[in-house]
């Protein structure tokens, strides 16, 4: 089937892991031990996720899970430390989008992300703006696996959904995404990555833009 359009996940695809340092300055601001912080952290990711809080009350909400209070300064510093968890880049996967655009084929962002960490992530990141669109969770209202996201994404793409291939790193969303028809593939690492695009005949998309030829295909043609 043919790719006209490559959808990526933001975390842990175009970024990597979260930063180690990252996290030990959210503990450290926040006076919580691992366990504390961890359950607390992820507890309320979702409804942050997909806007029911914002970047205020969603470290409000954590501070009364753990049974603490934070002051100004906390949450200031939490939350810029919570934008410096989600910027170390994955470069391998940050150079293929950038030579795919290169090639003329035509990319997108949909990412379950918080409304501060998205305005951070896009402030951080100039080269986001070469991406066709970016969908951020929290601006729709929604988030992964939610069904509605991946279509109002692929209308914003002006592909069809088939013609559309998502890279994710969870399970879960790539299967909601094959649900309505895109064709997906499940990141975990790099190399697991490149080999199953090779194995899948996705070679000439993953090669895109090596060569100054490239630039003239529009879309990519697979079997």
């Amino acid at each position: 089937m043919r790719i006209d359009a490559v959808l990526f996940d933001y975390g842990q695809v175009l970024s990597g892991p979260p930063n180690p340092a990252a996290w030990a300055v959210l503990r450290s601001v926040s006076g919580l031990d691992e366990e504390r912080l961890h359950s607390a952290y992820w507890k309320y990711r979702h409804d942050y996720d997909r806007g029911s809080l914002t970047g205020k009350t969603y470290w409000e909400a954590v501070a009364a899970h753990a049974g603490v209070g934070f002051d100004g300064a906390q949450a200031t510093a939490l939350r810029a430390a919570d934008i410096d968890l989600w910027t170390q880049l994955n470069q391998p996967m940050v150079e293929w989008a950038g030579r795919l655009q290169f090639a003329g084929i035509r990319t997108g962002i949909l990412s379950n992300i918080g409304d501060a960490i998205g305005e951070g992530v896009v402030e951080r990141l100039p080269w986001l703006a070469g991406f066709d669109i970016c969908v951020w969770s929290h601006a729709m209202r929604t988030a992964k696996p939610d069904p509605a996201i991946y279509l109002k994404t692929a209308e914003a793409l002006k592909t069809a959904p088939g013609n559309i291939l998502f890279i994710d790193d969870r399970a879960e969303n790539i299967a909601a995404a094959a649900e309505l028809g895109m064709q997906t593939l499940h990141y975990t690492t790099h190399t697991a990555f490149e080999r199953e695009m090779r194995e899948r005949r996705l070679t000439c998309l993953l090669d895109a833009g090596m060569a100054r030829s490239n630039s003239t295909h529009s879309r990519i043609d697979t079997v």
